[in-house]
């Protein structure tokens, strides 16, 4: 599998991620731990893949210009809402200093930590709760991304950004959103639209309700 991860490396390269530490944490991620058997053949194609629950695992490009997005330095705290495979969470160890992360869906936490656990990251934290209102004992925190999308920017992951933090989440409908970048200059916050996406709906008490 380690060709075929080399051979994502470099389409995420051509496909203009620059950001070395990035590239790096792909390179060091096996992204076919984090997927079921029956698609494991399919880990190292730059598409989305089904991983139970009804929820999805992002293509890898879409995951790289996340982080790319966020310019990450390696000395953050992070906290990452929707934990799903556990797939983005393991390329954030790579490039933080600590990771919190939390999931509503039981089996998918159960499966989650197995790999994490597996890939030996040691600088991760997990909740199984509601990921709308955040993980407020850790915060502040430097960067915060949103897996999933919602009707609205959640006012509790506001909140709980570090000064100078960045948060990237999806908004919008439950079928197409748009990703924001909404960062903490003291009291202001500001927000920019990135790009048009398309997330798995962000169910909880700051996002959508649960049918």
């Amino acid at each position: 599998m380690g060709g075929a991860r080399r051979r994502l490396v470099e389409l995420l390269r051509e496909k203009g991620i620059r950001d070395l530490a990035v590239l790096r944490a792909f390179d060091l991620t096996p992204r076919h731990a984090f997927v079921p058997t029956g698609v494991r053949h399919r880990a190292y194609e730059d598409a989305p893949l089904q991983i139970g629950s009804g929820q999805t695992i992002s293509q890898p490009s879409i995951h790289a210009r996340y982080l790319e997005i966020l310019a990450l330095n390696g000395s953050e705290r992070v906290l990452e809402i929707g934990t799903g495979s556990g797939y983005q969470t393991v390329l954030l160890s790579h490039l933080v200093a600590q990771v919190f992360t939390i999931e509503r869906i039981a089996a998918l936490f159960t499966s989650a930590r197995d790999a994490i656990n597996r890939a030996g990251a040691t600088n991760v934290s997990m909740l199984l709760g509601d990921g709308t209102v955040g993980w407020r004992e850790y915060a502040p925190y430097d960067a915060i991304l949103v897996s999933a999308g919602g009707p609205s920017v959640p006012p509790a992951l506001v909140e709980q950004l570090a000064e100078g933090g960045r948060m990237l989440v999806p908004v919008g409908s439950k079928e197409e959103q748009t990703l924001k970048l909404v960062t903490r200059r003291g009291t202001n916050i500001e927000t920019r639209d990135v790009a048009p996406v398309r997330f798995v709906p962000l169910y909880g008490t700051q996002g959508w309700e649960q049918q």
